[in-house]
């Protein structure tokens, strides 16, 4: 099937855990609301087969926040399927600053996703995600308060 970026933006009230359960609550919804294959999040992760040879090429794909921000090694059987903050450092690369906005996010978004090059793709903040089944957040603010994250990954092969 190959690899699918996702991004998200999802309310944030100082709990990423939290953040993450409820964004992967409403994208089940969205996905498999219908109950026509999955009735539940968790019947979804029942099926091993599905989940562990194509996956939903979405949030759903992910298990589990770490609060590491380091890269995540292709070796590391435990960094599959993991969320991470983006390292200070490249979040001040993208952004200029340690507090980004939800607009100032949007806005590299769509730059990294109309990237007209491999190599401009490459310098994009969504090319940070460099490993398949992992993603990376970003506490955005509004108002100098952290209200929201900005959440990107890959899933697949």
């Amino acid at each position: 099937m190959g690899a699918s970026g996702w991004d998200y933006i999802t309310r944030y009230d100082g709990d990423v855990e939290a953040a993450l359960g409820t964004l992967k609550a409403g994208v089940f919804q969205e996905e498999y609301g219908d109950g026509a294959r999955y009735r539940s999040l968790p019947d979804l992760y029942a099926d091993e087969e599905f989940m562990g040879t194509e996956g939903t090429h979405t949030i759903l794909d992910i298990d589990r926040v770490v609060a590491t921000d380091a890269p995540p090694r292709q070796s590391g059987i435990a960094d599959y399927g993991t969320l991470r903050p983006l390292a200070r450092s490249r979040v001040v690369h993208h952004f200029g600053a340690g507090r980004p906005t939800v607009e100032q996010y949007e806005k590299l978004v769509a730059a990294a996703n109309e990237a007209a090059s491999h190599e401009e793709h490459e310098r994009s903040l969504l090319a940070e995600c460099q490993m398949r089944w992992t993603g990376y957040y970003i506490v955005l603010y509004s108002d100098d308060r952290p209200t929201h994250l900005g959440i990107f990954g890959f899933s697949g092969d």
